[in-house]
């Protein structure tokens, strides 16, 4: 089984911010199966799918960004996912221009304070990670403002393309394997 994690805030007052798009791509994976993310355990909200074929939880914490590490590891107790291969993150990313994907297998938090907080609980960066570009193409003054804010309007059409794309990745990815996915979608 795969444990998949959206990273995000909870909240109707988060919902379309860009800090939220990992709780936007596990809201797309729940719609093609026909679910609704709405389990609460381990401070997450989680659904059992199916993803392509693979069976996944998927899961939002509700911990708030800085602290998704807690959750994730919980999660992967409760589930027993002992191969950290298994636990996919999304998130968004800043220094990645907006609608640009980027996988990779393993890595560094690259400054991203939920993906810190994932690594420090894991004790380990050897999980991988899909990662959405927010990034403007102007400068910003204050990076917190900014991916607190709501996406605008006239980006709502991107948006949901990209996040249909990183949905379309993880089934290349469950299915196919991350380089493939990597090689189609960076």
């Amino acid at each position: 089984m795969w444990l998949i994690v959206g990273l995000g805030n909870p909240g109707a007052k988060y919902e379309l911010t860009r800090h939220n798009c990992g709780f936007l791509v596990i809201d797309e994976l729940a719609r093609r199966d026909g679910r609704i993310v709405r389990t609460p355990e381990c401070q997450a909200l989680t659904a059992k799918v199916t993803v392509a074929g693979q069976q996944a939880l998927i899961a939002k914490p509700q911990t708030f960004m800085n602290l998704s590490g807690s959750a994730v590891a919980a999660l992967k107790q409760k589930y027993e996912v002992t191969d950290l291969s298994r636990i996919l993150l999304i998130s968004d990313d800043l220094a990645l221009p907006f609608g640009v994907l980027r996988i990779r297998p393993k890595g560094s938090a690259g400054g991203q304070n939920g993906l810190k907080s994932v690594i420090a609980k894991l004790g380990s960066q050897e999980f991988p990670r899909l990662r959405l570009g927010i990034a403007p193409d102007h400068p910003i003054g204050d990076a917190a403002e900014f991916v607190l804010a709501e996406f605008p309007k006239k980006d709502r059409d991107a948006l949901s393309k990209m996040v249909e794309l990183a949905a379309d990745a993880i089934e290349v990815i469950l299915t196919k394997g991350i380089a493939e996915a990597m090689s189609k979608y960076n």
